[in-house]
């Protein structure tokens, strides 16, 4: 009862602030953070037709089709989503716009539909939309990268927009609000506390677990590797630690080995001793 009440504020929430994002700041300047909503848009300055009710309409073949290809779980809580965030659309709709600065506009509406989608995601929900359609296309051919998809998707959307307004600087500006957009969904989805992951390959494997173990207090994990130019066995080091402890970790590698070779990548999470539990 608790994850369900803890995921249904989630969902209103997060179509509470995309709704915002879209009625308040973007729709009034005529801009789009893509999907259906830069479709619902031309309709609605063409035919005058309310956005959220025309993004409904044409978000039923695709749930239908959703509901066939991929299922009623996965489909339940876009239902959900489609309707809430359609609802709150329309009931914002009647209130002025925040700012006609279109500047302002595409940087607070791509934060705010940056968060709501960020938080329906992290509850496997969504409103619809060109999600759906990626998800759906992918169903057929797996090779297709649902990002990608969802990129061109919206950048032809936006192209769209462009040619129906015919101002250039709605393209502009719209694109601006799909990057703050993408990279506000990257921190809730992924998180900002990002990690480091280390491999180590010495000749002082055992002295350098040992330091980091006794010096920076993180575990370190010897895999076996072979290196193909010598044709050689070796213990490769792998080890993860916190982006503060890095200069410590690489300064205490070169003082024992100087000619130790690290590669460092970032880890998006860990978790587990020593570092944050998933709920």
């Amino acid at each position: 009862m608790k994850k369900y009440l803890k995921n249904s504020i989630s969902i209103i929430t997060g179509c509470i602030l995309m709704a915002g994002g879209t009625s308040f700041l973007l729709l009034p300047n005529k801009l789009s953070a893509g999907g259906f909503a830069g479709i619902a848009t031309i309709i609605y300055y063409l035919f005058k037709i309310p956005l959220g009710t025309f993004m409904f309409i044409i978000n039923i073949p695709v749930l239908i089709l959703t509901y066939y290809k991929l299922g009623k779980k996965f489909v339940i809580n876009s239902i959900i989503g489609t309707i809430l965030y359609s609802v709150f659309i329309d009931l914002f709709d009647k209130f002025p716009a925040v700012t006609n600065d279109r500047l302002l506009a595409c940087i607070y509406g791509g934060i705010l539909t940056g968060i709501g989608t960020g938080l329906l995601l992290n509850v496997k929900a969504s409103t619809g939309g060109t999600e759906l359609v990626s998800n759906i296309i992918k169903s057929y051919n797996v090779k297709y990268r649902t990002s990608n998809m969802i990129i061109v998707i919206d950048t032809v959307i936006v192209l769209l927009n462009v040619i129906f307004f015919g101002e250039i600087e709605i393209g502009l500006y719209s694109a601006i609000a799909i990057i703050i957009m993408g990279k506000v969904i990257d921190i809730l989805v992924e998180g900002t506390n990002f990690s480091k992951l280390l491999f180590i390959i010495s000749e002082k494997n055992d002295k350098i677990a040992k330091e980091i173990g006794e010096v920076v207090k993180r575990g370190t994990t010897g895999i076996y590797g072979k290196g193909m130019f010598k044709n050689n066995d070796k213990i490769i080091l792998m080890c993860a630690i916190g982006r503060g402890d890095l200069p410590k970790v690489k300064q205490l590698v070169k003082e024992i080995d100087k000619d130790a070779f690290i590669i460092i990548s970032n880890a998006r999470e860990v978790l587990g001793m020593g570092f944050r539990e998933d709920e």
